[in-house]
């Protein structure tokens, strides 16, 4: 049975569930800054321009996801996935993680893979490296691309009065060879290429999934410490993704 684990920021509470034999889930952190338009670089009307930017994003955040129907949209969902079929919202597992190489396996993502493949935009993600005691927080980002995505699968639950509730969730793939170093797996992140293709009703067989999810080129990432601040929730600032200094840092990847 999975465990379930809560971040609290004053009065809110983001629930995750994690397997109890895993460490901890992956991606669970990330990060959205808005030094570009959503609208240019998704083909969207973007109704959030002039939004703040999200350093810190926490499970159970409320934030924007591109879906295709007639056309690109950008739609506002929770990140925790409720299926449409939960009988019980209160006790949903809400998984903020889909493991691409069982997604077309698992009941709760395997029809939403045919037709609820959406994009999660960012502009990095966290993750620790456990040195001794301690966990050491790490940013990631592209070096080219100040935004990109992450391929997700989302739902729409609905409540007995009608009222609806769209959540997502994000797909992981094993690590390149430079997030191996801190963690065995990683998001998917999509090639620009891919993005319409995966955002199409169009099948994808598995030799698709294969290709589309694989793990990002190492050499186009980068990857910094931070500061442990990343670790409360209600930071949520410009300091959370600070490379920390030699002074402060003295962990080497080796």
């Amino acid at each position: 049975m999975a465990e379930y684990f809560h971040h609290t920021c004053g009065r809110m509470i983001y629930w995750f569930n994690e397997h109890p034999k895993r460490s901890r889930p992956m991606c669970g952190r990330y990060s959205l800054i808005f030094i570009d338009d959503l609208g240019n670089r998704f083909r969207v009307f973007n109704p959030m321009i002039g939004s703040r930017s999200r350093f810190n994003i926490t499970p159970g955040s409320e934030m924007p996801v591109i879906v295709h129907e007639e056309k690109n949209e950008l739609v506002i969902m929770k990140w925790g996935l409720v299926p449409h079929w939960t009988h019980d919202i209160n006790t949903a597992k809400r998984p903020i993680n889909a493991r691409a190489e069982t997604i077309s396996e698992k009941p709760s993502f395997k029809e939403l893979l045919k037709n609820r493949r959406c994009l999660i935009p960012a502009s990095g993600f966290f993750e620790w490296k456990k040195e001794g005691r301690k966990k050491i927080p790490f940013h990631i980002t592209l070096l080219k691309n100040p935004l990109f995505s992450f391929a997700g699968l989302y739902d729409r639950w609905t409540d007995p009065e009608g009222n609806p509730l769209y959540t997502y969730t994000i797909i992981t793939t094993e690590s390149n060879d430079l997030i191996a170093k801190i963690h065995n797996r990683m998001p998917s992140i999509l090639l620009p290429e891919y993005e319409d293709r995966w955002l199409s009703k169009t099948p994808l067989s598995a030799g698709d999934l294969k290709e589309i999810l694989a793990p990002f080129p190492r050499e186009e990432m980068s990857m910094y410490p931070v500061s442990p601040l990343v670790n409360t929730p209600c930071n949520n600032d410009e300091r959370v993704i600070l490379p920390m200094n030699s002074f402060n840092s003295a962990l080497t990847l080796e």
